[in-house]
């Protein structure tokens, strides 16, 4: 999972502090299930079967039509052609303009029901008759952003659909979105994402150059009492950068939870690195907030100005990872061994 609400991950903002909640850590809309630059397409006639990552059957009539779903899931899920009626998780952030958490996802046409943590409005969900709910999971069978208080009376409303986001790398979770958006409808063999899959997969390859497979990367979040260092196994992103070549910091004591190591930021400097990429949403301190703890501000790394931004929590898609990686590409060529 992230940052305690990250996804992987938990990071929940409070006031002005942070409060990391360590998790351990298909389906469409009524414009639900369209195919990439396609009208949407009409539900489809007889009974509609998928079983999600919890081992969950779900049986309805006919296919789902007016899907809700997670903005990471609905950001996947989008790139692939489908469109969900609603969303919840962030979305908008304060000034009005869109969190990238939610991808490609025309928030203009989509309702919302949420955007921050534990906030769900289950009223309004009911008022939109959805046919699917759907969401990532970071903890075993608990879907992301649900807020447990109302989780029985959302599973009453409609069916819901979990999809497992740990214990497997990147290009397994963008096919795992592929099947749930094949079963709602969509085409996966649409140019939109047929091109999309091309670029994913060449920027995987010219990922770990000679030169960037000799750097120590540390992947971490931040917060104002402590930092936090990302397990490359509890991270779907950080694991598929080591299977590409790259040479992430590995923590030597896990928290309970998983997904990370917790330190003060007294020991900032427990594992050295060439290179630092930083939690990238709005959850987790920044770099120059960072700078302002001595310890940070005296590594290496920082020093060097080696500090890029980590996409910790970009939908599970062609599009948003052949971004993911051909930034991190750029990002690593201006870096050297210290």
């Amino acid at each position: 999972m992230s940052l305690p609400v990250l996804p992987r991950r938990g990071f929940m903002a409070t006031g002005l502090g942070l409060v990391f909640v360590l998790a351990a850590c298909g389906s469409g809309a009524e414009t639900a299930a369209a195919p990439v630059g396609s009208p949407a397409a009409a539900p489809a006639a007889g009974p509609w079967t998928f079983t999600d990552d919890r081992g969950k059957k779900i049986e309805v009539p006919k296919r789902p039509a007016r899907v809700v779903a997670q903005v990471g899931a609905a950001a996947a899920l989008w790139d692939f052609g489908v469109r969900p009626v609603a969303v919840f998780g962030p979305h908008r952030l304060k000034d009005g303009t869109k969190d990238p958490q939610v991808g490609d996802v025309d928030i203009t046409k989509v309702e919302s029901i949420g955007n921050v943590w534990d906030e769900f409005n289950v009223e309004k969900y009911i008022s939109l008759q959805p046919d699917l709910l759907i969401s990532g999971m970071y903890a075993k069978d608990a879907l992301w952003y649900v807020p447990q208080k109302s989780a029985s009376t959302i599973e009453q409303v409609a069916p819901t659909l979990g999809v497992s986001l740990t214990g497997a790398s990147v290009p397994k979770l963008i096919e795992r979105y592929g099947q749930v958006a094949a079963a709602l409808g969509a085409d996966l063999d649409a140019p939109g994402v047929t091109g999309a899959k091309a670029r994913f997969e060449a920027a995987s390859a010219a990922l770990a150059t000679p030169e960037a497979k000799g750097l120590k990367v540390l992947v971490m979040a931040g917060g104002p009492e402590a930092m936090w260092v990302a397990n490359p196994d509890d991270h779907a992103d950080v694991r598929y950068f080591k299977e590409l070549g790259l040479d992430p910091v590995v923590p030597e004591k896990v928290d309970d939870g998983g997904f990370w190591q917790t330190l003060s930021w007294e020991n900032a400097d427990t594992y050295e690195a060439d290179v630092i990429l930083v939690d990238a949403r709005t959850q987790s301190m920044q770099p120059e907030e960072m700078k302002k703890k001595p310890t940070f501000a005296a590594l290496p790394a920082v020093k060097a100005g080696q500090v890029y931004q980590w996409h910790a929590e970009e939908r599970y898609s062609y599009q948003g990872y052949a971004d993911v990686l051909e930034r991190l590409h750029t990002d690593l060529a201006k870096a050297k061994k210290l």
